[in-house]
């Protein structure tokens, strides 16, 4: 009988299988072959493999216990492998893999996968809770099949990043210019991760909440539209002129709601001169004054929740045009944050928005979510938190149309 042999008829039967990957399992993780591996729950035939190999009884009861040093003694002592235990282990099963090894080495992948938005980030501490998110929630590793897809997209990320906020810039050209592909941002992992940063830089929750709108919006916060259509404002009694095909439309309209695409006021480079210029989050609002003001009503702009590319260019065409602007929204959270995106991008004063408007509307709605800054007067956010209700626009929208009314 060869060594080899005496090796398989002592170690290398199916009743002693647990304890070759029992030992396989420490050399691996790189652990001594000292003290003894248990099994719960032996059978007859396991202990009798126990008993041939170590030459005694193995003990009694129904778990079974193996000193790894005394199989070790056996298997040199026998010469049915005189390298010992671990090399026996080899023998049987093949080579033992280095885990520590390995895993240093897929770390390392993933820290270099990273380095390229890590770096993009360096000078982004507006960024630094969403990374810090990015690695607590596994995101990247579970949308990716490993480092090297991973390497991939986060390079691409990273173009992405530098480019945001973005002033005006389609998302196809954004992606074309970024990514290299005017798709590449549609859907995927790239895009589940820029559109992620993106909400990040907005200040929203980084997860999305799904739903085109909310892509669109998310979008627009950072300067990104998705088409000149599908982006618009709604306004009403804004001056228009003779001399534009936009200022036309809007004369020709006066009294009534307009909604103009992004397209429209994209091609309407001349600054739009209104004077005072009041800005509602609701549609329901510029519902309201059309019906009982008409063509009375002065300049109203909505913002319809989150503002898009539309609503923003066409603030900025007032801006350049000297307009002073007026501010009102819902009292929440959400709402809140919509009013000190337009108050640190436009300034305004407000329109019956700070605390003791707040404060004097009747409300039993209780308030939900994060609390948020109010810049344009800080004892609003303390009355909000205090209170703990929420307002809508609809419940304060007699008082509106009075300020509206000539």
């Amino acid at each position: 009988m060869t060594d080899t042999d005496r090796l398989r008829r002592l170690l290398g039967g199916p009743d002693t299988a647990w304890l070759v990957q029992r030992v396989r399992s420490r050399l691996e993780r790189g652990a001594p072959l000292t003290g003894k591996v248990t099994l719960a729950q032996a059978t007859s035939a396991e202990r009798r493999a126990a008993e041939l190999l170590l030459g005694r009884r193995a003990g009694a009861g129904t778990s079974l216990s193996v000193p790894l040093p005394e199989v070790d003694r056996v298997l040199r002592a026998s010469g049915a492998s005189p390298e010992g235990l671990a090399a026996a282990v080899e023998l049987l099963d093949g080579p033992v893999r280095d885990l520590a090894r390995e895993n240093a080495a897929i770390a390392a992948a993933w820290r270099d996968a990273f380095a390229p938005l890590d770096e993009a980030l360096a000078y982004r501490p507006e960024l630094a809770e969403w990374r810090a998110w990015l690695d607590a929630t596994g995101l990247v590793r579970r949308l990716t099949s490993g480092p090297a897809e991973a390497a991939d997209v986060l390079r691409r990320l990273a173009a992405v990043l530098r480019r945001l906020p973005s002033p005006d810039i389609p998302l196809g050209q954004f992606a074309a210019e970024t990514c290299g592909h005017a798709h590449a941002l549609d859907d995927g992992p790239l895009a589940t991760l820029a559109l992620s940063s993106a909400r990040a830089l907005a200040g929203l929750p980084f997860r999305a909440d799904g739903g085109a709108e909310a892509r669109r919006e998310t979008w627009a916060a950072v300067g990104v539209h998705l088409d000149e259509l599908s982006s618009t404002v709604l306004c009403l009694g804004l001056p228009g002129d003779a001399h534009t095909p936009m200022g036309r439309m809007l004369a020709a309209m006066r009294g009534e709601p307009v909604s103009l695409t992004l397209r429209q006021l994209r091609r309407h480079t001349a600054p739009m001169r209104a004077g005072l210029v009041r800005i509602c989050e609701n549609p329901v609002v510029v519902a309201a004054a059309a019906d009982a003001l008409g063509s009375a009503c002065p300049p109203l702009v909505c913002c319809n929740g989150r503002p898009s590319m539309a609503v923003w260019r066409l603030l900025e065409l007032l801006a350049g045009g000297g307009a002073e602007f007026a501010y009102h929204g819902d009292f929440d959270w959400g709402g809140v944050a919509i009013a000190a995106a337009v108050h640190s991008r436009i300034g305004w004063q407000p329109w019956r928005y700070d605390a003791s408007a707040f404060l004097k509307a009747s409300s039993d709605t209780p308030l939900a979510g994060r609390p948020v800054p109010t810049p344009w007067d800080p004892s609003l956010a303390t009355a909000m938190r205090d209170r703990a209700v929420r307002v809508e626009e609809e419940q304060v929208l007699a008082d509106l149309l009075t300020d509206l009314a000539p």
